[in-house]
């Protein structure tokens, strides 16, 4: 949270004209709506109405376009924030200035906050950024740089980090310059029936635990859905991840990220990128005409960056499960270091549906394979073509010569030979 209580009050002291009606929620209860119109004092309207709400309060946007200039904050549970719809509320901070906070909307309220209809435009950095709440619901919202797809852009659209039971439904995430939909360091989470399009990464689930990614459409980003595990965070480990009955077609624009952010080496034209994570389950998805690669599976290694000064990272991936997945025109024009790094190794100037960097953890690996329960499986995935590239074996000491390994696109070792557990279905209280 940006500004106290007490910081905000002494700024805010005009209450709002507009008193909301009163909506009758279960029998004997009645719940206060406070409802907002667009003026020339919406700023003050709404950091008031967020402070002063208490919990089981709605605040509720009419329909036009709300200008503010600096960031609004909220720290109450049991809140709904709502407009009329994702294109008949628009929340404008085009005008924000230096100093004024970063996000459009800062959400650290301790439990159960809903953000519905509505959309966040042109925040100087994150649209939504959402702190350590339990309970966040994202339904119907829309977040967007009016200017399109720029380094400049806030660096994600919906923003939940930290957070337990995250639901995040029926939105639309575009040009982001960091991860349109992006839940990182969080516990059971569940993101449907959204759209990603024109960000660096569509869909981004980070060094978090128990996540179903299903129904979405993630297109024309840089990289479609990733699944990461990055070193230096408070959550060590990203696992049970389920991503399926998406579609993941056509992720070839040019990476914008701003240089040293971690999205910045992903390779143009990727379909789903798995790195350094365990216990993945990608399945039922129709991965189709990404340029670089459909999907790939990697450790950390691959980056080339340190992380031996963070020892509670494992940098490599394990138990990853992969079928029935329908993969076309993938790896036609390879872009970008890694993917230039791979053609290079196995000779050749397009890539295969499905890449693995082949690397396995000596401290669970038994002659160089994993045991059953952990192993890298992909099966029943059509005709996708397949190439482990070795990078273990790769030698790099030149650069523009690197020598390949032992080169194999032979799936069968990873057809059959592994019995990894099941990753269960996510369940939130009350979401069906």
């Amino acid at each position: 949270m940006r500004c106290s209580r007490l910081d905000l009050l002494a700024v805010v002291c005009l209450t709002i004209p507009l008193v909301g009606c009163v909506k009758p929620s279960t029998p004997g209860e009645k719940v206060k709506v406070t409802k907002i119109s667009a003026g020339p004092d919406v700023q003050k309207q709404v950091q008031t109405a967020l402070i002063e709400a208490k919990e089981g309060e709605v605040i509720e946007f009419g329909e036009g376009t709300f200008e503010f200039d600096s960031t609004l904050s909220c720290d109450v549970s049991d809140l709904t924030i709502r407009g009329q719809g994702q294109d008949k509320t628009i929340l404008s901070f085009a005008k924000q200035g230096q100093g004024t906070g970063g996000e459009g909307l800062a959400i650290t309220s301790k439990k159960n906050v809903t953000i519905e209809n509505l959309a966040v435009e042109d925040a100087k950095g994150d649209a939504i950024k959402v702190n350590k709440t339990d309970g966040i619901t994202f339904r119907g919202v829309r977040t967007s740089w009016t200017g399109g797809p720029k380094t400049e852009n806030g660096a994600y659209g919906l923003y939940p980090v930290l957070c337990q039971n995250v639901l995040i439904e029926d939105c639309i995430a575009t040009d982001a310059s960091d991860a349109g939909i992006y839940v990182g360091q969080s516990q059971n989470i569940i993101v449907r029936r959204c759209r990603a399009e024109h960000n660096v990464a569509g869909i981004e689930i980070e060094n978090s635990i128990n996540a179903d990614v299903y129904e979405n459409v993630a297109t024309g980003n840089t990289g479609g859905i990733l699944v990461f595990s990055l070193p230096d965070l408070e959550l060590k480990v990203g696992r049970n991840c389920r991503v399926y009955n998406n579609e993941i077609v056509e992720n070839n624009h040019e990476n914008f990220a701003p240089k040293g952010n971690a999205v910045a080496n992903v390779p143009p034209g990727t379909g789903v990128m798995i790195l350094a994570s365990r216990q993945v389950e990608v399945f039922d998805n129709k991965i189709k005409n990404n340029d670089s690669v459909g999907m790939s599976i990697c450790s950390y290694l691959v980056t080339q960056k340190p992380f031996d000064k963070d020892p509670g990272y494992d940098p490599f991936c394990d138990s990853i499960y992969v079928h029935n997945n329908t993969f076309e025109g993938n790896g036609s024009k390879p872009a970008g270091p890694l993917s230039q790094l791979v053609t290079m190794a196995i000779g050749e100037k397009s890539l295969p549906d499905i890449i693995y960097d082949g690397v396995v953890d000596p401290k669970k690996g038994v002659d160089g394979e994993l045991p059953k329960e952990l192993a890298i499986i992909i099966r029943d995935n059509g005709d996708a073509g397949f190439v482990d590239f070795d990078l273990p074996g790769l030698d790099m000491s030149n650069p523009l010569e690197p020598k390949p390994g032992k080169i194999s696109r032979d799936l069968k070792p990873f057809e059959g030979n592994g019995e990894i557990p099941k990753i269960e279905p996510v369940t939130i209280a009350g979401v069906k």
